[in-house]
């Protein structure tokens, strides 16, 4: 029997949106973490030698001037004069920049120190220097809008597509690759609406002038075009698989623990089967998705974090390495713990994101299953599920 599209999309965009605005800020210090590099000071360095010479050429013709001779005393006087004046404000100028670059390269080399020791330092690094509680929900509602969409469009595409598998093969016992490849065109489908999305979110979060949302979108449409809303799409190659592994994963231990229930309820003489009957508990499905999501962060993990950097670290350069050779200088640089850098927060906020998602999802399934499929009986299934979660 085809699963009912519309239950899907509902209770996963509702699930959605509870998880990511429940764990948002894990998601912001996991995105920050990420972003930063061992050489986090480069970009600043940089930025400081522009200056100086960006100083230097508004100085030159100060000096030139003063080697020209003047046609009487009083106007090599005044010339003088005035050229002694703009050397004072250059120098002054060039001395208070100076030191804002040296206490900015600080302060990045801190966070990027920070981010090697753990979420616990950089998280209170982020207290401390940039006012509190804020940072940590800088874009909770373009996350939960980023979330509700991501998930609504997964589940719509690969509900679409499993039922649309059944009834070409005759056959509603789908098998792993099956699965898998079906989630990765379902993960496919909602790329060209909810990257954009992603892509602004990541910009908010690691934005250190705190610009809004409006801002930063304004921003990227005029320096980049809509194609600056698709950096890092070319990770999709490999990330596609994060969510196809969830979900098989998922699915799969699912039809495994529903097979023993029915076996149990056959054995004690209970042969009628609701609704209830074909959905997990509270307890079973936020542990089958905690289980799930481990097992397909850590295998997707280092294209994760080279797709945020290409985002975030690279978004301006005029030459981007590709996802390989950034994986590449991770690992040259620190090694496996270089790939996993910001793991920590990833599994902390993605595990139990997945958690909550899924159990709520369940929850919310079987009430909507039986609204929109006109159920007389779902509301005796929803008596039924609150008496068995309650166990």
């Amino acid at each position: 029997m085809s699963e009912s599209v519309g239950s899907e999309v509902v209770s996963a965009m509702l699930g959605g949106v509870f998880s990511a605005s429940a764990l948002y800020p894990l998601e912001v210090l996991k995105t920050r973490m990420q972003a930063e590099t061992k050489g986090g000071t480069s970009s600043s360095s940089k930025t400081g030698k522009e200056e100086e010479e960006k100083e230097d050429e508004t100085s030159c013709p100060a000096n030139e001037q003063e080697g020209i001779e003047a046609k009487d005393d009083d106007t090599q006087t005044t010339t003088t004069t005035t050229n002694n004046n703009n050397n004072a404000t250059t120098s002054s100028s060039t001395t208070s920049t100076s030191e804002q670059s040296k206490n900015q390269q600080h302060l990045k080399a801190k966070y990027s120190k920070a981010a090697t020791e753990g979420m616990t330092s950089y998280a209170s690094l982020m207290y401390e220097n940039e006012g509190g509680v804020a940072p940590f929900y800088a874009g909770v509602v373009t996350s939960a809008v980023q979330s509700a969409t991501e998930k609504s469009l997964y589940f719509f595409a690969y509900t679409f597509l499993k039922n649309g598998y059944v009834s070409l093969t005759g056959n509603s016992n789908i098998g792993a690759l099956s699965n898998l490849i079906l989630g990765c065109f379902a993960e496919w489908a909602h790329l060209p609406v909810t990257l954009p999305i992603d892509c602004l979110n990541t910009a908010i979060q690691t934005d250190d002038k705190n610009r809004g949302a409006f801002v930063l979108l304004g921003s990227i449409l005029s320096e980049k075009g809509i194609g600056g809303f698709y950096k890092g799409i070319e990770a999709y190659t490999v990330l596609c698989l994060k969510p196809a592994i969830q979900y098989t994963v998922y699915e799969q231990v699912k039809k495994v623990v529903l097979a023993a229930r029915l076996v149990t309820n056959n054995a004690q003489g209970r042969t009628s089967k609701t609704q209830v009957e074909d959905s997990l508990t509270a307890a079973e499905a936020f542990f089958l998705g905690m289980f799930a999501r481990v097992i397909a962060t850590m295998l997707t993990y280092p294209y994760l974090r080279a797709k945020v950097m290409l985002q975030s670290t690279y978004g301006n350069a005029k030459v981007k390495p590709t996802i390989p050779q950034m994986i590449g200088e991770q690992f040259s640089e620190g090694g496996v713990w270089g790939l996993y850098q910001g793991i920590g927060p990833e599994l902390t906020r993605g595990v139990f994101s997945a958690a909550l998602m899924m159990m709520v999802k369940e929850r919310i399934g079987v009430v909507v299953r039986g609204m929109i499929d006109g159920n007389n009986t779902s509301r005796i299934e929803a008596q039924q599920l609150q008496r068995r979660d309650g166990k």
